[in-house]
């Protein structure tokens, strides 16, 4: 897929998924705006992936504030915007008898109101290009669980429901809006758990996904280059499933407490 010349922003792209996608559409040639909380390490991917085509769009989607500043820097920076991808995410572990108002708080406001908010701001420059908006949301939010994920579950499935929301009320603008919901992905913080728990995820994705195995950053981000790009011209509150095949045998949950394990989409 060709993206010279377009401008896109991805929140959450200093690792993981995020950045995957950032350098993808990089080599496809596009002007790409990198999130992430803390600026020397949003410096450090920038100089990783090396290019004039790069803007860091540091800062905390978490806040309404922050978003705005967010996506006014990227779009200062990119001179305009093409494609927004809403891919920041956070998995705090909790069964619902345990979630505390902070804890809810925290995943609401990172997953779900950063997507509503980003969109928001970055409608008027959109609308201008008749772009589109790719939401990475999770399988967990289709079947729910496991368990321990209770409030991450709840807020993919918000973001579920607002791809299709938004996709109604931005058609008449010509902007699409698309998600894509991943299974487990191998990213760092998903290696990290895996070793934590001594390959519980490993065993998991063994017994639970048909195809046996973990899914590459890069095979789920080609999903987000496919939604942003002219191929996909006619998608609009569409909702991509790249698991594995988790979702077709119904598979992401279990019974049995050894397997309740957080997941590892964005």
């Amino acid at each position: 897929m060709d993206f010279t010349g377009k401008r896109i922003l991805i929140t959450g792209s200093v690792d993981g998924l995020g950045r995957c996608a950032a350098e993808m559409f990089h080599a496809a040639g596009a002007l790409v705006a990198v999130n992430g909380r803390n600026p020397d390490t949003v410096s450090r991917v920038l100089k990783a992936i090396g290019s004039d085509r790069l803007v860091a769009a540091a800062g905390d989607v978490g806040s309404v504030d922050g978003c705005r500043r967010v996506v006014e820097t990227a779009i200062d920076g990119l001179g305009g915007l093409d494609c927004l991808v809403n891919n920041v995410g956070i998995r705090p572990l909790a069964r619902m008898t345990d979630i505390s108002e902070a804890h809810w708080d925290e995943a609401m406001a990172v997953n779900l109101r950063s997507a509503l908010f980003c969109t928001k701001f970055a409608l008027p420059a959109l609308r201008s290009t008749q772009g589109n908006v790719v939401i990475v949301a999770s399988i967990a939010g289709l079947m729910a669980g496991p368990t321990d994920s209770f409030a991450y579950a709840v807020s993919k499935g918000g973001l579920i429901s607002m791809t299709k929301s938004l996709a109604l009320e931005l058609a008449t603008d010509n902007v699409r809006v698309n998600c894509l919901c991943p299974g487990y992905i191998d990213t760092p913080s998903v290696r990290a758990e895996n070793q934590a728990t001594n390959g519980q995820i490993d065993r998991f994705i063994a017994k639970s996904t048909p195809l046996g195995r973990i899914g590459t950053a890069r095979e789920c981000a080609s999903s987000i280059l496919y939604f942003a790009s002219d191929a996909a011209s006619y998608c609009t509150g569409s909702i991509l499933v790249n698991d594995g095949g988790c979702f077709a045998n119904a598979s992401w949950g279990s019974r049995e407490a050894g397997d309740m394990v957080q997941p590892s989409a964005q």
